[in-house]
């Protein structure tokens, strides 16, 4: 089987310190790790649109800035019978080896809204500060979802941490 996901992180400014949103995935047959928001595009969804989607379903939390965003262009309107969209992420990854294969796209966002108890398939939807977030990281990596575990990395060799 082979995937394609859409991935958010969700950041906030509270009192000077960059903060986004993590939760803990919640699946009956499967490990119960940290993890970003975001999930599988469905066939022929943009990638803003899943987005979008999966961060409601799992944070009850609206998106309202996509970085990259402005940098969307697609073919609508070219030729009916084939359109494509190409937009500028935060950072992409792929799986290299592990029990399933899967592509995905990392996109930092603003959100705004009340985060839920628990979600589609997630609990705990919460706030965390990026220096928590490295400490929880340097800590117990394992703790993370696969998936998320090289895309928090690379996000926080990426940015400036306040």
């Amino acid at each position: 089987m082979f995937f394609v996901n859409s991935r958010a992180i969700i950041e906030r400014t509270l009192n000077g310190l960059t903060e986004i949103v993590i939760q803990t995935r919640n699946k009956p047959d499967g490990p119960q790790r940290i993890e970003l928001p975001g999930g599988r595009i469905d066939q022929y969804e943009s990638l803003v649109k899943a987005l979008i989607r999966e961060v409601k379903e799992e944070t009850g939390l609206d998106v309202v800035e996509i970085e990259g965003e402005d940098t969307r262009i697609d073919t609508v309107g070219i030729d009916p019978n084939f359109e494509v969209e190409c937009i500028q992420p935060f950072g992409a990854y792929q799986t290299i080896k592990g029990p399933f294969d899967s592509v995905g796209v990392y996109f930092r966002c603003k959100a705004q809204g009340e985060l839920l108890n628990s979600g589609d398939e997630t609990k705990n939807p919460r706030w965390v500060t990026v220096v928590e977030l490295r400490r929880l990281m340097n800590d117990d990596p394992l703790q993370f979802s696969d998936v998320d575990r090289a895309g928090i990395l690379f996000y926080l060799k990426h940015i400036e941490i306040k």
